[in-house]
């Protein structure tokens, strides 16, 4: 399994959570370039509701392997469970 990188929600500015800037995009394909993987750990309850185009990226890339929104630790516990 490839390494995944967990990075508290606490740690992005707004405007990683503002997908007309790019940075999540950016972010997101330095992770696939290195082959890494990164699950965001904590509550971004606030942007999703200020936002359909981000609950749309989150839902696409919680469907996938390479970028995960997860609550907590125990969330990503029991995915990478399920994964192996």
């Amino acid at each position: 399994m490839r390494n995944w990188w967990c990075c508290p929600v606490e740690r992005l500015t707004d405007e990683f959570f503002t997908l007309s800037t790019g940075v999540a995009g950016e972010i997101a394909q330095k992770f696939v370039n290195y082959r890494l993987r990164l699950a965001v750990i904590g509550d971004i309850s606030r942007h999703l509701a200020a936002s359909g185009a981000l609950r749309d990226f989150v839902r696409e890339c919680n469907r996938g392997r390479q970028l995960w929104f997860l609550a907590d630790q125990i969330e990503l516990d029991e995915r990478l469970r399920k994964t192996v």
